[in-house]
């Protein structure tokens, strides 16, 4: 039987294009050393979105070099928007109402990305006392979700992310704690201690990582090849490009699909059941 929790992550936080007004498209800001399509102010439609919402080029993103486009994860914010917030009206009727949309989407994308990660706390905590709280934060989350526009737009998101921080730091430090367990806990660098800008196109082959508090980390283009994560805090990681073949992130945590997205893999790297090998990965 499916976790009420686990359904949400697996439904209600995952991208469903088909149901959005194309609001990743236009709402952000874009950069083509990020990996697309071109310089785009926010508000300013991609040049390769089409009168229907749909992308004109999304099956060869990445023959493209898109890699931009294929990494970026709402997590279920668009169509929340699009079909909730603005009760399925699109924001070509009125520049008011479109602004106004555009900033409830980057509002929501941010509540979208705590809910997902405060389900998987909950799932993955033992503790009763820590899942009512966690349970009461996900009711308070999912609560601002469903705010009307005006009301949404003025969410104090940073107040709200903080009181979120700290749950998620108590579980990771649980999970950490339990996945080095018998065992040398995960190494520590004296000069990096796993911070941001530490691993850039490191070879972490031979490197303890299990349980490893990877929060933030800077690995883009790290080789990770074959290596055992289990236990390791992925939140805020920057995977771009990052060798995962063969690596076993079965139960790593706080791991998203874009960040698994810009990452490069194949068939033998072992996930989280939340997500899935992308296709382009190696076989």
């Amino acid at each position: 039987m499916i976790d009420i929790h686990e359904h949400k992550i697996n439904k209600e936080l995952k991208v469903n294009c088909e149901k959005c007004f194309g609001l990743c498209c236009i709402a952000l800001y874009f950069s083509a050393s990020e990996g697309f399509p071109t310089n785009k102010d926010a508000g300013k439609p991609c040049i390769n979105l089409q009168a229907d919402f749909t992308c004109a080029v999304h099956k060869n993103l990445r023959s493209k070099g898109l890699k931009g486009c294929t990494a970026y994860d709402c997590f279920g914010a668009g169509q929340k928007v699009a079909q909730v917030t603005c009760g399925g009206r699109d924001w070509r009727q009125d520049t008011e109402f479109a602004e106004k949309m555009f900033q409830s989407f980057l509002i929501m994308r941010q509540l979208h990305e705590m809910l997902w990660y405060l389900n998987e706390a909950f799932m993955l905590q033992r503790d009763k006392h820590m899942k009512e709280k966690l349970s009461l934060l996900i009711d308070d989350t999912e609560g601002l979700t469903m705010l009307n526009i005006d009301d949404l737009l003025v969410v104090d998101v940073e107040e709200h992310r903080s009181k979120v921080n700290a749950l998620l730091r108590d579980t990771s430090d649980m999970i950490r704690a339990k996945a080095c367990s018998g065992r040398k806990p995960a190494s520590k660098d004296k000069k990096s201690n796993f911070r941001p800008l530490d691993y850039f196109g490191a070879d972490l082959r031979k490197t303890n990582l299990v349980g490893a508090d990877l929060r933030g980390a800077c690995l883009i283009a790290a080789n990770l090849r074959g290596v055992d994560l289990s236990g390791a805090d992925f939140i805020g990681a920057d995977l771009r490009d990052a060798d995962l073949r063969g690596a076993n992130l079965t139960d790593s945590i706080f791991l998203t699909q874009g960040q698994i997205n810009t990452a490069k893999g194949d068939s033998h790297t072992k996930l989280p059941v939340m997500l899935v090998l992308p296709n382009y990965w190696s076989k």
